[in-house]
């Protein structure tokens, strides 16, 4: 999150912090452990009324957004999301509903978009690994799976990126075409949701294709980079979760008649994962702030901040759930529901060392 906010801001912070309060505390989280959604759309559909779908999508294709970019006002849906380790196909609907907001074609916009935008219908991406392909005619033909795919079973829509002769393209394939098979797999977050969609013969027409054949390079690195840093933003919101809940339990928590955060050890502890803490809201914010503004150090910033969040947000709720002692490791406390949010993020598009080799790649001027 930034350090300043506009008024417009505030206000979305504080109504969608008292949203999720109300309609996600932890003991809904755990109610869905078994729901095969791993979310309640009804909720959903209430959260994008309040904006979360809309915010990347332009406003004359029903979008719009609180300040000059959208992104920037994702970002802070994310990270509440992240306070409360929060249910809800947050980075799939947004990054289908930009790219078919920008490159979309009339109809794509007119049969797809209002459903994304209203919370009625959810959509996956399938496009961190492109799909090969082949053209018969004026189809498009699939063969090949992705995986894993969050909301993949609970798509009405799968964005897929095809590996054609001409290049790169990207195909809006519904869920029940013929030829598509999706296998729910079992995740360690206890309402996040990933399948592998399997593409057999899978055919879509010429009117399925989002852009231009062979032209969606930058759109998929656009696309990468916004669910980086969605993920990115909603870690570090976990991570200041946890330190706040740690910091209370220490002042609580009394042994030899001093509060447990008056010993000098334990101070030490929290000091560096506040310092970890600290530059995790920085580099968060610097990689949102260089997506929005589609600046040139975009891939850069977005792979740094994967690199560095990752490995010690786990490595902070692990610190966290120590400082808890014996109820940290139980399954009553909440800690653990932390824990798989950020372990799940932390691998997903991309782990923090498949990000510094990136990062080598483009200081090396190699593409990546």
């Amino acid at each position: 999150m930034e350090l300043q906010l506009t008024e417009d801001q505030e206000a979305f912070v504080s109504t969608t912090r008292r949203f999720l309060a109300a309609e996600c505390p932890t003991t809904a989280v755990r109610a869905l452990e078994l729901d095969p959604a791993g979310f309640d759309p009804e909720v959903w559909a209430r959260g994008a009324a309040l904006g979360w779908t809309s915010l990347l999508v332009p406003e004359a294709r029903g979008g719009g957004s609180l300040s000059e970019h959208g992104l920037s006002d994702l970002v802070l849906v994310a990270e509440e999301m992240g306070r409360l380790v929060a249910p809800g196909p947050l980075v799939p609907v947004n990054v289908v509903a930009e790219t078919v907001g920008r490159h979309g074609s009339p109809t794509q916009c007119d049969e797809v978009l209002p459903s994304l935008l209203d919370g009625s219908a959810v959509a996956a991406w399938c496009g961190e690994r492109p799909v090969p392909g082949r053209r018969d005619g004026d189809r498009i033909v699939l063969d090949g799976t992705s995986t894993p795919i969050e909301a993949g079973a609970q798509a009405a829509h799968l964005l897929v990126t095809v590996d054609l002769a001409e290049g790169p393209t990207q195909v809006l394939v519904p869920a029940g075409t013929e030829g598509v098979a999706v296998t729910p797999l079992a995740g360690l977050d206890l309402v996040r949701r990933f399948a592998t969609v399997h593409f057999e013969g899978a055919a879509v027409d010429a009117a399925a294709v989002v852009g231009r054949v062979g032209d969606a390079a930058a759109a998929v690195d656009r696309q990468r980079q916004v669910a980086c840093v969605l993920q990115c933003a909603e870690t570090v919101g976990a991570m200041d979760q946890v330190f706040d809940m740690t910091l209370e339990y220490l002042g609580d928590r009394y042994s030899f008649g001093r509060p447990l955060s008056s010993y000098q050890a334990l101070k030490h502890r929290l000091a560096d994962d506040k310092t970890w803490l600290e530059a995790s809201h920085a580099i968060a914010s610097a990689a949102a702030r260089a997506v929005a503004e589609e600046r040139a150090d975009a891939d850069e910033m977005v792979s740094a901040a994967k690199v560095w969040i990752g490995p010690h947000a786990t490595e902070l709720v692990q610190d966290c759930i120590q400082l808890h002692g014996g109820i940290g490791v139980t399954w009553e406390h909440d800690l653990h529901l932390y824990l798989r949010r950020v372990t799940v993020n932390r691998a997903a598009h991309g782990t923090p060392e498949d990000h510094a080799d990136r990062i080598a790649t483009l200081l090396m001027g190699v593409p990546a």
